[in-house]
């Protein structure tokens, strides 16, 4: 039996009418930046993250990017972030002449530790604090970062937060979704992300109309009215056929995100009747709606070859993140030793993804879990 990590093609078959219709549509209106079809998704987006606003961007790194120039944050600037992530958080700190400072993540969630968060701000010395401009939580996997603790301690030292809501449009932290918590958030529309695009895309959300406003002038080279500039922005803006595509998909979200929490519960129940409870662990529910981007398990002993012998069965996997943002070549001083993160470090060595998406079959489940238990066995 294949089952793939993931099959867009199965997603695919159930909305290509509506997309090679709305396609058509666009192709024959020759308006492919920006313009209603980016208006009407950036509505949806900010009604379905219950922001006041959101702007459509190019990408999910664009969009940390610009959220970070909109915040002022530039050249000396230090900015507190998870170490484990994809290289995007770190890379768009750097991008902008900051300097990203690593933190430490909950084992449990393995979002950034709000514990750590503190600490780690504390142990940076006074006359350096007042670098300390901004905080990005990353809500990993689909699931909410804690971000009661983070919002309280941005509050008292005065950190702009900028939510990297990538990988969790939709997920809830108390009843909040997440986009609507910091002062940014931030979301990614790349193919394989719960609402994916047929390319780059991403969103930028805030409650403030004044952060709205920078947003959409920095998107399309700080001008405002055009060929007039006041400030130096960038090429940021988002296509109207991904616009058009991710509201397609908009529709069908709560439904995909029920079959995947659905797959979820599947895999808990094959998992304990497996008996592979003592040599595997399954992901944490901890926040109140995890949305499931992925589902990752941490295999303490032989990942690498359980990730060898799933291929090998037709089984597809990933290890996100293999190397944690600390250790990243880039972003090693020379001559000086890394950071020790003991529980970031751990996360890279022992986690594994597997096959979550919607259309996934009850079978197809029963293999996976079957082939890991034969491993193990």
């Amino acid at each position: 039996m294949q089952v793939p990590l993931l099959d867009l093609k199965a997603q695919y078959a159930g909305i290509r009418a509506e997309v090679l219709e709305t396609a058509a549509q666009i192709f024959e209106s020759q308006h492919f930046i920006l313009g209603p079809h980016v208006q009407a998704l950036e509505t949806s987006i900010a009604q379905y993250c219950g922001t006041a606003h959101a702007v459509g961007v190019s990408s999910g790194s664009d969009a940390l990017l610009i959220a970070l120039m909109a915040a002022g944050i530039g050249n000396g600037d230090l900015v507190l972030t998870t170490a484990y992530t994809f290289f995007a958080t770190a890379g768009a700190v750097a991008r902008v002449g900051a300097t990203p400072v690593f933190v430490d993540i909950d084992p449990d969630t393995f979002n950034i530790s709000a514990a750590e968060l503190g600490d780690t701000l504390a142990r940076i010395p006074a006359a350096r604090r007042d670098k300390v401009r901004a905080v990005i939580p990353v809500h990993l996997y689909g699931q909410c970062a804690d971000m009661d603790p983070i919002l309280e301690i941005s509050r008292q030292h005065g950190l702009t937060v900028i939510e990297d809501a990538a990988q969790a449009i939709g997920a809830e932290y108390k009843g909040r979704r997440a986009g609507s918590m910091g002062d940014f958030g931030c979301f990614s529309f790349f193919p394989s992300k719960n609402l994916g695009a047929f390319g780059d895309g991403g969103m930028v959300t805030t409650q403030s109309p004044a952060a709205d406003d920078k947003l959409r002038i920095l998107r399309v080279h700080g001008s405002r009215p055009k060929y007039f500039h006041s400030v130096i922005g960038g090429n940021f803006r988002l296509d109207a056929l991904q616009a058009a595509i991710v509201q397609i998909k908009l529709k069908y979200l709560d439904r995909w995100t029920a079959a995947r929490q659905q797959n979820a519960r599947t895999y808990r129940d094959y998992f304990k009747a497996a008996g592979l409870d003592t040599v595997i662990r399954l992901p944490v529910e901890r926040e109140s709606r995890h949305i499931y981007n992925q589902f990752v398990i941490r295999v303490p002993q032989k990942r690498d070859d359980l990730r060898q012998f799933l291929k090998a069965a037709g089984v597809g996997s990933e290890v996100y993140y293999p190397v944690p943002m600390h250790r990243q070549a880039c972003f090693m001083q020379k001559g000086r030793q890394p950071q020790v993160l003991p529980e970031a470090e751990k996360a890279a060595r022992e986690t594994l993804a597997l096959p979550i998406y919607p259309e996934l079959s009850d079978a197809q489940q029963a293999y996976v879990v079957e082939q890991i238990r034969a491993f193990f066995t």
